[in-house]
């Protein structure tokens, strides 16, 4: 699997600046070059830096005082930051270096082999350091995560009106007692995976799994308003992810499981237990009626208590099913069950995915990308001609994740990825009509489609723009445009291209374009040599090394080819 990480040279001698560009291109490095320390601070809080190399020989920039300047700074102190001196002998220099920040040096003249061997150390070390710090993410709530880390500790606190939601599968101890292991943790990872994405969506946060049981929470650590109407449409989509996973095993004659839900609101502690092996936890009576009201839901139902009830009343469809005993605690309470939206309230009528307006009443973004996506994917599959087997769902797929991987190297927001996503999701849907001129159609297809799904007029006609960039007579004027043209090139500077641009010749000899295997290396060269360009810094730092070895392997074969 590729990895990237963006590096930055500060360093006012432009030979030292291409000798470390020589060294270190390719291996996934995207090397960010500057002369001053003020263009260094306006990348550095634009852009993730992995690792700064500066020289703090040279009055100029003065070095020493920008790294202390970034080890004073808590939110850079994830960069590992390397001194370049020319000053070594005496041992003063680094010494400097080090006392204010630098992990390391590396002395003048470069010694390739060193730098590398150097480079390599602290890029093991950066992705580990993005490994533990996803491990974290997942165990704590971002807030309790902010807090541990600033204070070394998280006070507990109470809750007046969290939520708490459980979800439990129907017979599934006697449904997996005869399941491989490996096969039963890869089922209930498949569906917890699910649950996960739906908790992010809604801004919901995970608690823990207890065998077949999921336990998440809202209200309890996020600003987002009505946390209550947040859970209730989270476990809608469950029920129905779970309704359509049973559906589909049924049909090929396999096991499957039913989910009950059940939803409570009500006090809580919140805090964090443990000293060997911590974790994030909530407590209260909210909890055992929250894990009641699961237990007394119907196999594929939702069960809700009176306080989420009156809380969403007027967005759903409820049931009133009476009292029911809490064992233990004693007592009794009116439950629900939560069956459908009202029709006001969905996006297709159907009582299943939000209205734009009900998700702005939730306090999440009024764009809907998850059924976005499921959408455009959907009509790919069922509408792209057979004959495109090039410019079919994988490229599509392929391209989308190529821009989400460029727009974090160059630093973009979050808005701007998921415009850049959509644009990618499209920008081939002319396919679907045309082989020519596609791109005009795939503009129209996402005008009729986007607004359903929460896009306003203006985030559409940037979307709409980076699409027609992508068309051979246009050329890319914005950064995201440019990701976007880049994206779907990246292959040319991968080591799968030859299997690609092989699709693309049999896509083109489907709509009647056929060549010799000579013209089509002198096409290839061509295209590669003459045609195409990469737009942004960061292709051009990691893909271009790859384009040029394809463009001399090619001219290797036309070689052979004429003999």
């Amino acid at each position: 699997m590729e990895r990237f990480i963006n590096i930055l040279v500060v360093d006012n001698d432009l030979k030292n600046q291409k000798g470390l560009k020589e060294i270190l291109s390719g291996g996934g490095n995207n090397i960010l070059l500057v002369r001053s320390t003020k263009e260094a601070n306006e990348i550095i809080h634009q852009k993730e830096i992995g690792i700064l190399l500066i020289n703090i020989d040279q009055p100029e920039i003065q070095g020493l005082d920008f790294l202390k300047e970034i080890k004073e700074n808590s939110n850079l102190n994830t960069i590992y930051k390397l001194a370049l001196t020319a000053n070594s002998a005496s041992g003063n220099q680094i010494v400097k270096g080090l006392n204010v920040g630098a992990v390391d040096y590396i002395t003048l003249p470069f010694n390739p082999n060193l730098v590398l061997a150097k480079i390599d150390v602290l890029k093991s070390l950066y992705y580990k350091d993005q490994r533990i710090s996803q491990l974290l993410n997942h165990i704590f709530p971002a807030p309790v995560l902010q807090e541990l880390n600033a204070n070394n500790k998280f006070d507990p606190r109470r809750i007046e009106n969290g939520v708490v939601m459980f979800t439990d599968l129907v017979d599934f101890s006697l449904k997996s007692k005869n399941m491989k292991p490996i096969r039963l943790l890869k089922k209930l990872e498949h569906y917890f995976t699910e649950f996960d994405d739906i908790m992010k969506r809604y801004d919901l946060e995970k608690i823990k799994t207890i065998g077949d049981a999921y336990m998440a929470i809202g209200g309890v650590t996020e600003n987002t308003p009505h946390p209550a109407l947040r859970a209730c449409l989270a476990a809608l989509e469950i029920r129905d992810f779970m309704y359509n996973e049973r559906e589909v095993a049924r049909a090929f004659n396999r096991d499957t499981w039913e989910i009950r839900i059940g939803l409570h609101m009500g006090p809580l502690v919140a805090g964090i237990i443990g000293t060997d092996k911590i974790s994030f936890d909530v407590w209260g009576d909210t909890v055992n009626i929250a894990s009641r009201a699961e237990r007394d839901a119907k196999p594929g139902g939702i069960t809700i208590t009176k306080p989420i009830a009156e809380s969403v009343k007027e967005y759903f469809q409820l049931e009133a099913r009476g009292e029911t005993e809490i064992h233990k605690r004693g007592g009794k309470m009116f439950m629900y069950y939560l069956n459908d939206l009202r029709p006001e309230y969905c996006l297709f009528g159907d009582g299943k995915v939000a209205s734009t307006s009900l998700r702005e009443i939730c306090g999440l973004i009024p764009i809907d990308f998850k059924h976005m996506r499921i959408d455009i994917i959907n009509r790919l599959k069922a509408l792209l001609p057979e004959n495109v087997v090039y410019h079919d769902i994988a490229h599509t797929l392929n391209v989308e994740k190529a821009v989400e991987r460029y727009a974090k190297l160059e630093g973009l927001d979050e808005e701007s990825i998921l415009l850049l996503r959509t644009a990618a999701l499209y920008h081939d849907s002319g396919f679907i009509l045309s082989h020519e001129s596609n791109e005009e159609f795939a503009i129209k297809m996402a005008r009729n489609s986007l607004p359903r799904f929460g896009f306003n007029e203006f985030q559409i006609e940037i979307i709409c723009n980076i699409i027609r960039s992508t068309s051979i007579d246009h050329t890319p004027v914005t950064l995201m445009e440019k990701i976007l043209c880049d994206a779907d090139h990246d292959y040319l500077g991968r080591a799968d291209y030859y299997s690609v641009v092989n699709k693309l010749r049999i896509e083109l000899e489907n709509y009647g374009i056929k060549k010799s295997e000579e013209e089509w290396v002198k096409f290839q060269i061509n295209y590669l040599e003459n045609v195409h360009r990469y737009h942004t810094q960061t292709a051009k730092n990691i893909r271009v090394q790859g384009k040029k070895s394809r463009i001399k392997e090619l001219k290797d074969k036309l070689l052979t080819l004429q003999e």
